[in-house]
């Protein structure tokens, strides 16, 4: 099998697409895969580490954008579709996977055109415009959560839940806690504003690193923007608690951190809902307002499950207290943990790889 890859540059549509071809080789080692999309947003760095080949196509987005800006995306989409049908035609791809993202649609596009089977994944609750624009385009496709299915045409859609790194379902919250050099007696917090970091997260950690690191250890994910503040100011905190705070700008072994953590601070993209339920971590979710605000129903999804609580950015002050309050009150915490497992879908990967099988043979 010929497996053309594509989605949008956020961690959020990269990893569940690394996680489906683990699944889809685990099925067939000869399979041939290739990335398609552009190569200015970071995609290309984390699929050519999996030894993936890259073809740049380029996209681009037209939310919020005035009528000049809109005709050059258009003119840039349709660029990249021009030159993903001569890429995929090429490769001779069988199948095209999308896991959504303005990124993603060119090729999705082409694949329509060339008459390739195209299987879309929908990872947030709430379709963006490219899914939206997508469905339109799919032989089949697969979402995360029942809810989504009010959004997406129900006969040819099926609920497997979030791909995630196999980790998470292969290592334990005690192994995880002894890898970090964590005591299994330790309060643990992490917080963490995606892979390019939350300037408000970032913000009300600066502010009250003292009294949070006086009550629990802290593992704090800034982004590259503002490691340079966090690291100095680790360098301010007294002995007692400088070893308490934990920052970095990015950790690649972000499940270990989840399974070892007993809360979570972060915002609601779509890792959200496989991650958390998969490492069965209670969590406070601030979610952004930002790209047609999906991560509200991303959220209140986790939230009305038990696993979650939302708290809005204009709240953003008051997070000491409800993070120390949830460390304080273990009986909740253990109910929001199992609340969480109970959500976790660890075939997710296998199931959409068996779809996207099964497409390519027709």
């Amino acid at each position: 099998m010929r497996l053309a890859l594509t989605a949008g540059g956020t961690g959020g549509h990269i990893f569940p697409a690394l996680a489906v071809l683990d699944a889809v080789l685990a099925r067939d080692p000869a399979t041939e895969v290739r990335f398609f999309g552009p190569d200015n947003r970071g995609e290309r760095r984390m699929v050519e580490s999996r030894g993936v080949a890259f073809e740049t196509v380029s996209a681009a987005g037209v939310r919020g954008r005035g009528p000049l800006q809109v005709a050059r995306s258009l003119w840039r989409v349709l660029a990249g579709t021009l030159a993903a049908a001569r890429r995929l035609r090429a490769f001779h791809a069988d199948v095209v996977f999308s896991t959504g993202g303005y990124a993603s649609f060119p090729a999705s596009l082409a694949a329509r055109l060339l008459r390739r089977p195209l299987v879309v994944y929908l990872p947030d609750v709430a379709p963006g415009w490219a899914v939206r624009a997508e469905q339109r385009l799919a032989t089949r496709m697969a979402t995360t959560t029942d809810a989504a299915l009010a959004y997406l045409p129900a006969k040819k859609t099926a609920v497997t839940g979030y791909p995630v790194r196999p980790e998470f379902f292969s290592v334990t919250r005690e192994e995880a806690r002894a890898r970090l050099g964590i005591d299994a007696a330790a309060r643990l917090v992490l917080v963490a504003g995606a892979s390019q970091g939350a300037r408000a997260l970032n913000r009300a950690v600066f502010d009250n690193i003292r009294q949070l690191a006086a009550e629990s250890t802290v593992i704090h994910i800034t982004g590259a923007a503002d490691i340079a503040e966090a690291l100095a100011l680790k360098d301010s905190l007294d002995s007692g608690i400088a070893g308490r705070y934990l920052p970095a700008s990015f950790r690649d072994d972000m499940p270990i951190a989840m399974l070892a953590a007993d809360v979570a601070v972060m915002r609601a993209g779509a890792s959200v809902l496989g991650e958390l339920p998969a490492a069965g971590l209670p969590a406070i979710l601030v979610p952004g307002t930002f790209a047609g605000g999906h991560q509200r129903d991303n959220a209140r999804w986790l939230a009305d499950a038990g696993a979650a609580v939302i708290l809005e950015e204009t709240a953003i002050a008051t997070l000491p207290a409800a993070l120390l309050g949830l460390l304080n009150d273990r009986a909740r915490l253990e109910a929001m943990r199992a609340a969480a497992e109970g959500l976790a879908r660890p075939d997710a990967a296998a199931d959409i790889a068996a779809i996207i099988s099964e497409v390519a043979k027709r």
